[in-house]
C-alpha cells in the first residue's frame, strides 16, 4: 500500500451524522468516500487521528451552515489546516441538482484538491457570541438554528 503525503478531506456536515469524502494528493489520486461519522467530537477526533497517522498532512474543508464553526476550530485545535466553504461560492456543473451528502463530500474533496474553492472568514468565539445574541434578538421565535449551532437539543416533549 502506498502512504501519500497530503490528503483533502472534505465534510458534508448536519446536526447528527457528518458524511466524509478524501481525495489523494496529485492529479491521479483517488477520490473516495469513506462513508458517515456521528458529528460529536470524540467521533471526528477519532477520524482526524486515524488519517492523520496515515498521511503526512491532512487539509480539511466544509460548507458553511446552521451548524456553526465548532467543527473548524475542533480541526484547527488538532493542529489541521480548515476551510470553511460558502455554499453560493461552490462551482457547479450546469444542470447538476441531485444533491445527496455522498455526492457534496466527494465533490467538496475534488474541489478542495484542485484549489477551486473559496474560504470565508471564521469568526472567533467572541464576533459569533455578539452575532447569535443579534439574530436571537431580530427573530426570536426560530430557535432552532441557535440550538443547532450551538449543539443543542430540544426535549423530546417540546418536539
Amino acid at each position: 500500500m502506498t502512504e501519500y503525503s497530503e490528503v483533502f478531506v472534505a465534510f458534508d456536515t448536519s446536526k447528527t451524522k457528518h458524511a466524509v469524502a478524501v481525495a489523494e494528493s496529485g492529479r491521479d489520486g483517488e477520490i473516495r468516500y469513506l462513508g458517515e461519522i456521528e458529528s460529536g467530537p470524540e467521533a471526528v477526533e477519532r477520524l482526524v487521528r486515524k488519517l492523520a497517522g496515515r498521511y503526512g498532512k491532512v487539509h480539511f474543508c466544509y460548507e458553511a451552515g446552521p451548524t456553526g464553526y465548532g467543527l473548524y476550530r475542533q480541526l484547527r485545535d488538532l493542529g489541521h489546516v480548515c476551510d470553511v466553504v460558502a455554499p453560493s461560492l461552490i462551482p457547479q456543473r450546469p444542470g447538476d441538482r441531485v444533491k445527496t451528502n455522498r455526492r457534496d463530500a466527494v465533490t467538496l474533496a475534488r474541489l478542495l484538491r484542485a484549489g477551486q474553492l473559496t474560504a470565508v472568514w471564521v469568526p472567533d468565539a467572541v464576533h459569533e457570541a455578539v452575532r447569535d445574541l443579534t439574530r436571537a434578538r431580530e427573530a426570536p421565535e426560530t430557535p432552532t438554528a441557535f440550538l443547532i449551532a450551538n449543539e443543542l437539543q430540544l426535549p423530546k416533549w417540546v418536539v
